[in-house]
């Protein structure tokens, strides 16, 4: 009972502070913005609290390169963006004076795209600074982050970037080891992105190779060696919440251990998790705390059951060690499923079968690694020995990530719930897995899931249509029972990115097609031919669809409203909307229109987007012959008819039009 209204005070306490927007307190750079509508020539100085990480951004065409990095000022944090990359390198630890174009972050345009905005408030920083000229006041001694990165380099070095990444992710983790992101993307897809993310497996393997050999020692050197090998791991990954949740848990552990008595799991898991929230409030919102801290919770509570029940259901002969293995990974997935769709909208469907194949390979890997980074920086002769084993091993745990990712639907789409949806999915997966619970409650878990499961497979065949707007790309999402369609005002990268991003929360695998009315798109072979079955984009600078052609899925098709004009019909079931990317398009349609005048106008569509800013004489006839429902790219000037709506200069709006 005691436990319960400490959780619930302390969870109350985090969700008020998470909840909270960003505020600048007095003296930080982002203050010097109110009032601005534009960026803000600057001089910040401060010192980097990483190595900046590079960025890509654009198609495989038309890309633009750059890394960012957090500079810690006076007062507040700002983010500092670099295109390209400044050479020679510049180094966490360093003192900066940076000069360039301040702005603030621009927000998610969409609940279900990742902003700027919401990215850097997690890191407590309000700004961001395009940098022109950059000046290194200091280099100042940074022993832990040299050894960090010297470790990855070397390993990378020996063991090639792919192998060599994996042994160092398995040291430092993912956060912090420099892994390309197709591996990263590889071991997410086959549920296994866990094994490289520095958590209590990682600190489970040390303790269980050191511990072993204090046996024989006092409490004091016992306790020394434990807690100095907690703090390695420590300085070797980063104070990030997963690590921290671990090294706590692990430490209250060592000492109830120490004092004779038996440790309850689940208390300790609690207690852990209420001195981190206490101390940082805003770890709640952090997705890695989350599931670390869920992950933990199901060894706990639900493995042990689970492995008594799949030991009375499986053969004689495998039960002993497969329904061991097999539990483990099982609660793990079944208590971070809930999770997983409310953040990412994905579930690897092979997870379970991959972390049994991975296994016996990861720990070995894991403890070699330890041992080859200890190496690398004491006795390098020595670590070069280890290197060809490891690098081997590293080689075939890659080898079975990319054969699960390759395999058909090895990330499934469901798309993302709503919270409510994920609560009741949350409520019904515990009332099933929670041991001891009374037997009406778990009869009643079945149809909780149910319900959430029937009620997010109806929002998903709804008929919908979605515009995403950001500065001047625009995304037209359109839906008909569980197909999609997109219309794209910009064919670059970035848009391209958004959409697949819109796709995977929303639970499209495919679009059935995509119409890109850039008149100079890239190459649409490569980002957003893997997006859609079909893509249509111009090549010559004409639109892309003309008069008499017609693009056309099951309920969804789109048409061209004149020669020389972007602007088309686009049809969602059984509703109808014309859209106007530009001025130009919008009086093409106008003197087309002719004697209909605002009748015809009025009866021709059930909805209108415009892709620009009305201007008083567009507006006049827009209010006496435009369709009930008007949407408006951009900022508008208010008073606007109750009808209209725009989305803001950066924003969204959704219609139902089933």
């Amino acid at each position: 009972m005691v436990w319960g209204v400490l959780l619930g005070l302390v969870l109350l306490r985090a969700l008020l502070v998470c909840l909270q927007p960003l505020t600048p307190a007095p003296g930080d750079p982002a203050l010097r913005l109110e009032g601005e509508r534009g960026p803000l020539p600057v001089r910040l100085e401060g010192r980097l609290l990483a190595d900046p990480r590079s960025w890509t951004s654009g198609s495989a065409s038309q890309s633009a390169a750059g890394c960012s990095a957090l500079l810690q000022l006076p007062v507040g944090r700002s983010e500092l963006q670099f295109s390209p990359c400044p050479q020679p390198p510049l180094r966490q630890g360093w003192r900066l004076a940076a000069e360039g174009q301040l702005r603030r972050p621009r927000p998610a345009a969409h609940p279900l795209l990742a902003g700027p905005a919401e990215r850097l408030a997690r890191h407590q920083a309000a700004s961001q600074l395009q940098v022109e000229r950059v000046e290194v006041l200091a280099r100042p001694s940074t022993p832990v982050a040299d050894l960090r990165r010297h470790i990855a380099s070397t390993l990378m070095e020996r063991a090639g970037p792919e192998r060599g990444g994996v042994l160092a992710a398995l040291v430092l983790g993912a956060a912090v080891a420099p892994l390309p992101a197709e591996v990263r993307e590889l071991f997410r897809a086959a549920g296994l992105s866990h094994a490289l993310a520095a958590s209590g497996f990682h600190l489970s393997v040390l303790l269980g190779a050191v511990l072993p050999l204090a046996r024989r020692l006092p409490p004091l050197p016992r306790l020394l060696l434990a807690f100095g090998a907690m703090g390695l791991f420590v300085l070797m990954a980063g104070p990030q919440p997963s690590v921290l949740r671990a090294v706590l848990m692990a430490g209250i552990a060592v000492l109830v251990l120490e004092c004779g008595r038996q440790g309850r799991p689940l208390a300790i898991l609690l207690a852990s998790a209420l001195l981190l929230l206490l101390i940082w409030p805003r770890w709640l919102a952090e997705v890695g705390f989350q599931l670390s801290v869920t992950a933990t919770a199901a060894l706990v509570v639900a493995s042990g059951p689970l492995e008594r029940a799949l030991r009375l259901r499986l053969p004689a002969w495998c039960g002993g060690w497969l329904a061991p293995a097999t539990a483990v990974p099982l609660a793990a997935c079944l208590w971070t499923l809930p999770l997983q769709l409310l953040h990412f909208g994905t579930v690897p469907l092979y997870a379970i079968p991959a972390n049994l194949l991975a296994a016996p390979l990861l720990t070995p890997l894991t403890l070699g690694a330890m041992v080859l980074a200890l190496l690398t920086a004491l006795l390098p002769p020595l670590a070069t020995v280890l290197v060809p084993p490891l690098a081997a091993l590293a080689g075939l745990l890659l080898l079975l990530v990319r054969g699960v990712a390759g395999l058909p639907m090895a990330q499934w789409q469901p798309g993302r719930p709503t919270p409510l949806l994920v609560l009741l999915l949350a409520a019904g997966l515990l009332g099933w897995q929670w041991p001891g619970l009374a037997r009406r409650w778990r009869r009643l878990a079945p149809a909780l899931v149910a319900l959430a499961c029937g009620l997010h497979l109806a929002l998903l065949k709804a008929d919908q249509l979605l515009l995403v707007h950001q500065g001047h790309r625009d995304l037209l999402l359109a839906r008909h029972r569980g197909r999609a369609a997109l219309v794209a005002l910009q064919g670059d990268g970035f848009s391209c990115h958004q959409a697949g991003q819109l796709a995977r929360g929303l639970g499209v695998a495919r679009f059935d097609w995509a119409l890109l009315l850039d008149p100079l798109p890239p190459d649409p072979s490569g980002c957003w031919q893997q997006r859609a079955g079909l893509v249509l984009a111009s090549a010559d600078g004409s639109p892309p669809l003309l008069p008499g052609r017609r693009l056309q899925s099951p309920g969804l098709g789109a048409e061209a409203i004149a020669m020389a004009s972007r602007g088309l019909w686009l049809q969602v079931g059984r509703r109808r909307w014309l859209l106007l990317p530009d001025r130009q398009d919008f009086w093409a349609w106008r003197d087309q229109q002719g004697a209909a005048g605002a009748a015809g106008a009025r009866g021709a569509a059930d909805g209108l987007w415009l892709g620009f800013r009305p201007g008083t004489r567009e507006r006049s006839w827009l209010a006496a012959s435009a369709p009930d429902q008007v949407w408006i790219s951009g900022e508008v000037p208010s008073p606007l008819p109750s009808s209209w709506r725009a989305s803001g200069p950066s924003g969204s709006l959704q219609q139902s039009l089933s």
